[in-house]
């Protein structure tokens, strides 16, 4: 019976035995460059719509940084910079039709980053991520372990998509297609942003933020089965709620809170189209 290459990554799953470090490191290389080539992924949509994680690819992931040993990678330039030599940085041709500008960017190995994406310095792509055609990940933004984005996404300038790649049954941070992610907006703790949805500057998604939906008269919430889920088009900014304790009335506490102001319509959808501009063009 075909030994899959799940079956070989799990077997390592609570260590690597002695004398067993070459065929563990294969495992982990083959699962890298398929993740490289956006063949296999950390979480995936099913057809009813619904994340989930593929446990045992982040498992995988997980050997690769217990496998490695520090090594330099500077490459022969004036500054040195030490990694595990099983997370090397990605390396790029013109062929991938990835845009990276010059000036500090980096995208490790093991992520998958579609042609038309553009990268502005400086940036960071973590092990496991998955971007796809067409989305621009802006300067100072960083694409967490494992974390999920779609097409013709923009992650505004110091937008922070968090990773989960522990527990390896958890779904990580999902930002899925067209969705608009502003500035110094920050997604964490597996959060799944719905297709379309706007997040204003500065607004902040974890597992513990509830989201109050001023047009449904919903809250959303993480419990304990299902992640924190932004509705599909919804446009969200900062806002805060009263603390109702009598410490916080009598000092006028506020705690932050998203709202849910409006959902996605044609003068927001006219806000965002100078992203077009911004995207390369086929000849």
């Amino acid at each position: 019976m075909d030994t899959t290459l799940e079956d070989r990554i799990l077997q390592f799953r609570d260590g690597v035995p002695e004398g067993a470090e070459e065929e563990a490191r294969a495992a982990f290389h083959e699962l890298r460059g398929l993740l490289d080539r956006g063949e296999v992924r950390s979480a995936e949509r099913g057809t009813d719509g619904r994340w989930h994680a593929n446990a045992w690819v982040k498992h995988g992931i997980l050997l690769g940084f217990r496998l490695g040993v520090i090594t330099d990678l500077s490459g022969g330039g004036p500054l040195p910079f030490l990694d595990k030599d099983t997370l090397p940085v990605k390396r790029f041709i013109p062929e991938d039709q990835v845009r990276i500008v010059p000036g500090g960017s980096s995208v490790r190995a093991g992520s998958y980053v579609a042609p038309g994406v553009i990268c502005m310095p400086p940036m960071y792509v973590n092990i496991g991520a998955y971007v796809d055609e067409g989305s621009m990940i802006d300067s100072h933004a960083l694409v967490g372990s494992c974390a999920q984005v779609g097409k013709r996404v923009h992650l505004s300038a110091a937008a922070q998509i968090g990773g989960v790649l522990e527990p390896a049954g958890a779904v990580p941070v999902i930002v899925e297609d067209d969705v608009l992610v502003g500035g110094n907006c920050g997604v964490y703790e597996g959060t799944i942003v719905r297709e379309r949805a706007v997040l204003a500057p500065g607004t902040i998604l974890t597992g513990g933020t509830p989201v109050f939906d001023l047009v449904h008269d919903r809250v959303y919430r993480r419990t304990e089965s299902e992640p924190l889920e932004i509705p599909a088009g919804a446009v969200v900014v900062p806002g805060s709620r009263p603390v109702t304790n009598e410490v916080g009335r009598k000092h006028g506490v506020s705690l932050y809170a998203p709202v849910i102001v409006k959902y996605r319509d044609e003068r927001t959808d006219s806000a965002v189209q100078i992203e077009e501009l911004l995207r390369p063009r086929s000849s």
